[in-house]
């Protein structure tokens, strides 16, 4: 089907948070609460030229000058030119959540109104499905999953002469459903957006998700993605440092993602926005260490200057993202910044310098909302 795009445990991290606008939610008849629709980036201080463990992802450094400075990034595959085509092994961890010791529990595996669980609706969705995509400007970027697309698009100024390039999720292997019981010092349940939904602290989740990466056996070559559904992390327990909709990560020696599947139409994180999200972070960010970027790209946020290429995105319209019927149902993806965001040559990615996949219709400029 062919689519135009109109339609922490380690001692040396720390949490960079990307906030959208807020939303004022009163909490009793005296206190209103303002929580922050967002999400976050276990970012690590590792050295970029240390090389990665053995059996690792494939990868591949590159880099561009934008005002006479040189910007060096790492990203998943091979390099672009080589029109070489990467599958990158995907693990799928679906969460139950459960809250106030038994009496709210939020399961992954929860039946939609299609018929389908949660996670079985994620792996019938463009990220791992293959649609024609189309750009704005009518070049045919090829049939092809959400993720791979957009990194096309982004090197289109060289994919153009090496059209085999691709970087492909591999097709879901999906993992025994695991419970993590959230104690009430760590978490809360909350009515947020219009849904209810549980609420748990990022600095407690992290490491019971970190665990499991190898209790599980997750090897390193791999993206495990861990799916929880109607919760969102937060800086604390409750509503005041309330939503981060997904966040992605690295070990050290495993890059992963989390993402909420919110079953909520309109709501924020909508089905599988936040992962449309978090995969084309680890994507163009799997070490979490892409932190060469312009001045400009720490204007916003907590200041710091990161190559996240989700982020400049979710303050739009709709959270930044676009509708997108596959087998009868309309999933959310949202909007990724290309490199030329960032300061790269017009010749880099696709149209002669389109900014953004959707070639963004709200207007940027480089770095104009922050990295």
């Amino acid at each position: 089907m062919k689519r135009p795009f109109s339609a922490l445990n380690l001692p040396v991290a720390f949490l960079v948070v990307a906030s959208l606008a807020c939303v004022a939610f009163a909490q009793d008849e005296t206190e209103t609460v303002v929580v922050h629709p967002r999400y976050a980036v276990l970012h690590h201080d590792l050295d970029k030229d240390t090389a990665p463990p053995p059996a690792s992802l494939p990868l591949w450094t590159g880099s561009y000058k934008y005002s006479g400075q040189t910007y060096k990034y790492t990203m998943v595959g091979t390099t672009p030119s080589t029109g070489t085509s990467t599958t990158v092994p995907v693990y799928i961890i679906p969460l139950k959540m459960v809250f106030n010791g038994g009496k709210s529990t939020f399961n992954a595996e929860h039946t939609l109104s299609n018929g389908l669980t949660v996670v079985k609706n994620t792996i019938a969705s463009p990220i791992f499905q293959d649609m024609d995509w189309v750009s704005p400007e009518g070049t045919d970027l090829g049939t092809t999953q959400y993720e791979d697309a957009f990194q096309r698009g982004n090197f289109w100024g060289t994919v153009s002469a090496a059209p085999g390039y691709h970087v492909r999720l591999g097709a879901p292997i999906v993992k025994a459903l695991q419970t993590i019981d959230v104690p009430t010092t760590d978490g809360s349940v909350a009515s947020i957006f219009g849904v209810t939904v549980g609420i748990a602290d990022i600095n407690w989740f992290d490491p019971k998700i970190e665990a499991m990466l190898t209790s599980l056996k997750i090897p390193a070559n791999s993206l495990p993605i861990f799916i929880t559904y109607n919760v969102y992390l937060s800086g604390d327990s409750g509503l005041t440092g309330c939503c981060i909709g997904g966040y992605h990560s690295y070990t050290g020696l495993q890059a992963y993602a989390q993402f909420s599947y919110i079953g909520k139409p309109g709501a924020f994180a909508e089905d599988v926005a936040a992962l449309s999200h978090e995969a084309g972070e680890w994507l163009d960010d799997p070490l979490t260490n892409n932190t060469n970027v312009p001045v400009l790209c720490g204007i916003l946020g907590n200041g710091q200057q990161v190559l996240e290429v989700g982020d400049p995105e979710e303050v739009d319209a709709n959270y930044g993202t676009f509708p997108y019927t596959l087998n009868g149902f309309t999933y959310h993806l949202q909007d990724l910044t290309y490199l030329e965001y960032f300061g790269a040559p017009k010749t880099t990615s696709v149209d002669g310098g389109a900014l953004t996949f959707h070639d963004n219709p709200f207007g940027l400029t480089v770095c104009s909302n922050g990295g």
